[in-house]
């Protein structure tokens, strides 16, 4: 997982392959239900829960998540929060997601590079983004959705460039098969319209079965399942922030005039066990709950 600068896992370990496996082969919903009722109410034993504080608006967010897999969150960043932030990483390294090989700063990016992301470690000292991260808002939704107390098992920054020609994975539309239960905040730090690549999510396939094995889909195979009425299409100015069940079918659209960066933030029943975790130190005053950050702050 290059992705949020963990390690990627080349050759699964032993135990993680057959835990990564085991969720991915319950695609039913009802018994994967019945799974994720057994194992939050274990976290929830050993951990406790802490619901947070609770409003019309939160219930509303919680409910529209729920049934759509997709919710708008607002404005979780301020511009000049955002201004911070790629101030911040103007001189930081970044890597080509499709070649580990190819390594650039921003003001230097290769013409074959589609997605730019940085590392782990300058993720975890950058300001702003572990204060969103672990913020009561963000963990209350979380520990609501998922029915215990969560584990941030993503936590990545990320560059999108406008390419005339092909496109990612991560921008044709597919599903993740993450954990249990889990969902993504992005939060886009660059502003975002039609051709900057925002997120599209068919509304609602979070709750649908997933076929046993995971595969790509083209436009014209969505529009023939689903409609073109079923598609969310997330746009909106630097700051702006929305909550994703990527179990549901979504894409990443590539960009076509500008670039996009993007914060992800996944919070999940347990760690995603199709990756190896190399947690990095933080030296922040922050108060993190050592078991909801455990695979990202050593």
């Amino acid at each position: 997982m290059r992705y949020a600068r963990l390690t990627p896992g080349h050759g699964f370990k032993p135990s993680n392959s057959f835990l990564y496996y085991l969720q991915r082969i319950i695609v039913s919903p009802p018994l994967r239900g019945v799974c994720v009722k057994l194992f939050r109410q274990w976290v929830r034993v050993r951990q406790g829960v802490n619901n947070g504080r609770q409003s019309a608006l939160r219930d509303q967010q919680l409910a529209a998540l729920h049934a759509e897999g997709y919710v708008a969150l607002g404005a979780l960043f301020s511009r000049e929060q955002c201004e911070d932030i790629q101030r911040y990483f103007a001189d930081k390294v970044l890597t080509d997601r499709h070649d580990e090989r190819t390594r650039f700063t921003i003001d230097a990016v290769p013409d074959t590079v589609r997605l730019g992301e940085y590392s782990l470690r300058d993720i975890v000292a950058c300001p702003h983004i572990l204060a969103l991260a672990n913020s009561e808002t963000l963990l209350s939704l979380a520990e609501r959705y998922i029915g215990c107390k969560p584990t941030i098992s993503q936590l990545g920054v990320r560059w999108s460039f406008p390419k005339p020609d092909g496109r990612s994975d991560l921008q044709t539309f597919h599903r993740d098969s993450e954990d249990w239960r889990y969902f993504k905040v992005l939060v886009y730090l660059t502003d975002v319209g039609p051709g900057e690549g925002p997120h599209v999510y068919v509304r609602g396939t979070h709750r649908t079965r997933a076929p046993l094995r995971l595969h790509l889909q083209s436009d014209a195979e969505i529009d023939g399942m689903y409609g073109r009425d079923m598609l969310i299409t997330a746009m909106g100015e630097r700051g702006f922030g929305f909550a994703v069940d990527t179990a549901g079918v979504h894409k990443g659209a590539a960009p076509s005039a500008g670039r996009r960066l993007m914060l992800q933030i996944q919070y999940s029943l347990f760690r995603s066990y199709a990756y190896l975790y190399q947690p990095e130190p933080y030296h922040g005053a922050l108060p993190l709950d050592r078991y909801i950050n455990r695979l990202i702050v050593a």
